[in-house]
C-alpha cells in the first residue's frame, strides 16, 4: 500500500486551514497574557467581514457561505496531530509549553456571529459577517472565512447575472472540471443554486447538499461506437425517456436528424460546440419537420450572461443552458476583495485609515429601507446601538451565540427560495451587466462623526 498524504481538508485539520500568521499572532496573545499575568479569554475583539469593491461590471453582490462557516466555527480544533506539528515549529520556541499542553486541546471557538441571511443581495462596505469573541478566537477564524465566503460570494453574484438575462430557461452548473479545486466544484454549485440554478453536473453537491445532479453524455462516447447512431441507440436503450443526446460530434444537423428516429420517447439533444445561436435553429426546425416537438435543446460551450443574452434577444430555441468555465471562476473577473478587519476591542472602537483601505469603526448595523412599492431604496449603515429608522429592515441578525448555532439553519432550498423572492425587490437598473450603478448607501451622521473623531485622534497624538 502507498504512503501519501491527500492534502485535503476535514474536520480534523481544518483549524490549520489559515494563514501561518493567524498562529503567530494567537501565541504571542497567550504569551503577553502569560507573562502579564492576565486571562486572554477577557479581551474581547469584534471583527467584520466585509467587500472593498465590486468585481468588473457588478452593481450589486450575493452573499453566500454561511452554512461553511458556522460548520468551521461549530466544529474547528487542536487535534493532537495539528497540535505536535505546531509544537515543532522553530518558531515558536518561546511559547510556553502550556500553550500546546493545556490551551489548544481545550481550544473550542466561543464567539458570537451575527450576519446577513445568505442569498441576499448587498454592497461594498457593508459588513455581512460580524464575529465577536476572545481575541484569539476571533482573529484565526479570519482566513476560512475569508476563503469560503469571498469564493461563494463572486460565484453566486456571476450565477445571478446570468439568471436574470436566462428568466425562466433551465440554469446548469458544470464547472467542475475548471474550478480551481475539486471542493472548490462543489461550493460553485451550492453558489450557484442559490442564485437560482437548477442543478449541476456535481456529484458530490448531489450527495452532501441536496442540489440535483445531472447530466448527458460526452463525445468520447458516442467515438466509441463505430456509428453515432449506434452510440445513441445504446444509449437510449439503458435511459430511454431520460436520454438528451449529444448531436455535435460530427454534424450538428446530421445528428439532429437521427436523433429523430426516437422521436417523443427522449428527453434531449445538447449542442456543444459552433455557432449555438444558428445550430440550436435548424435543430429546432428538424425536431420540429419530425413530430419531436417536446424533445428540448441543451446548449453548452463557454457560455456566460452576455452570449446567453445574446440567444434570449435573438429568441434562440434553447431550453436549458450548461455554463461551466466562465461561472466557476468568475471568468471575467476572478477575484472579490472581501477582507476581515478589527472593529471594536474591549468596548473601545478601532479603526483603519491607510490609503484607500479606510474601515468604519465600532459595531454596525445595515439597515435596509424601501419604497412604497416594497423596492430597495437605500441601505442605511449605522452604529449598532442607533435609532432604528422608520420601516427599516436590520440586515444582520444573530446566528451563534458562545460558538452555538442559534436556530435551525435553512437548507438549500430555502435558501434558494428566500434569493428568487428577495432579488425582486432589488430595481431592475441594477441588474444591467454593465457597471452603471452607484448604489444607494448612506453612512448615518453619528458613525460618520465617530470616524472622523478617530482620525482627528490619531493626527493629533
Amino acid at each position: 500500500m502507498n504512503d501519501f498524504n491527500s492534502g485535503f481538508v476535514n474536520d480534523s485539520n481544518m483549524i490549520l486551514a489559515t494563514d501561518f500568521y493567524q498562529l503567530t499572532m494567537g501565541a504571542a496573545y497567550y504569551q503577553y497574557y502569560l507573562d502579564n499575568k492576565t486571562e486572554n479569554e477577557n479581551d474581547i475583539a469584534t471583527f467584520e467581514l466585509f467587500i472593498r469593491k465590486f468585481p468588473r461590471n457588478r452593481n450589486y453582490l450575493i452573499f453566500a457561505g454561511l452554512e461553511q462557516v458556522l460548520h468551521f466555527l461549530q466544529n474547528a480544533k487542536f487535534s493532537e496531530r495539528t497540535i505536535e506539528f505546531l509544537r515543532k515549529k522553530p518558531v515558536f520556541k518561546n511559547i510556553d509549553s502550556s500553550f500546546f499542553d493545556e490551551y489548544l486541546p481545550k481550544f473550542k471557538f466561543d464567539v458570537d456571529v451575527w450576519a446577513m441571511k445568505e442569498g441576499n443581495f448587498f454592497f461594498p462596505n457593508e459588513p455581512i459577517v460580524r464575529i465577536q469573541g476572545p481575541i484569539f478566537h476571533a482573529q484565526i477564524a479570519e482566513t476560512y472565512l475569508l476563503n469560503v465566503i469571498n469564493f461563494q460570494t463572486l460565484v453566486a453574484s456571476k450565477a445571478s447575472r446570468i439568471k436574470n438575462v436566462a428568466l425562466n430557461k433551465v440554469l446548469l452548473e458544470f464547472g467542475t472540471r475548471r474550478s480551481h479545486s475539486p471542493l472548490a466544484g462543489v461550493y460553485a454549485a451550492r453558489a450557484s443554486y442559490i442564485a437560482g440554478f437548477n442543478g449541476t453536473s456535481n456529484v458530490i453537491a448531489d450527495l452532501e447538499l441536496a442540489i440535483n445532479s445531472t447530466g448527458t453524455m460526452a463525445h468520447s462516447f458516442v467515438q466509441k461506437f463505430d456509428d453515432e447512431l449506434e452510440s445513441f441507440n445504446s444509449y437510449y436503450k439503458i435511459y430511454d425517456k431520460d436520454s438528451i443526446l449529444l448531436i455535435d460530434t460530427y454534424d450538428t444537423e446530421i445528428g439532429a436528424k437521427k436523433s429523430c428516429k426516437f422521436g417523443n420517447n427522449i428527453k434531449g439533444v445538447r449542442i456543444d460546440s459552433g455557432d449555438l445561436i444558428e445550430h440550436a435553429k435548424r435543430v429546432r426546425e428538424i425536431l420540429d419537420k419530425n413530430g419531436c416537438d417536446k424533445v428540448i435543446i441543451v446548449a453548452s460551450s463557454d457560455l456566460n450572461e452576455y452570449k446567453i443574452k445574446e440567444m434570449i434577444d435573438k429568441n434562440t430555441p434553447i431550453d436549458a443552458f450548461g455554463v461551466g468555465t466562465e461561472l466557476a471562476t468568475s471568468r471575467d473577473d476572478p477575484t472579490i476583495s472581501g477582507v476581515y478587519k478589527i472593529i471594536e476591542y474591549n468596548n473601545i472602537p478601532k479603526i483603519k485609515f491607510s490609503e484607500e483601505k479606510i474601515t468604519y469603526p465600532g459595531k454596525k448595523q445595515v439597515y435596509r429601507i424601501y419604497d412604497k412599492n416594497g423596492m430597495f431604496k437605500e441601505d442605511l449603515l449605522s452604529l449598532e446601538n442607533e435609532l432604528i429608522p422608520p420601516n427599516a429592515e436590520p440586515l444582520l441578525i444573530p446566528v451563534m451565540k458562545n460558538g452555538k448555532i442559534l436556530s435551525k439553519i435553512p437548507n438549500i432550498n430555502e435558501i434558494q427560495n428566500f434569493y428568487l423572492d428577495n432579488i425582486k425587490k432589488l430595481p431592475d437598473f441594477y441588474k444591467k451587466l454593465e457597471k452603471i450603478v452607484v448604489p444607494n448607501v448612506k453612512v448615518s451622521k453619528k458613525l460618520q462623526q465617530l470616524t472622523d473623531t478617530l482620525k482627528m485622534n490619531y493626527i493629533n497624538k
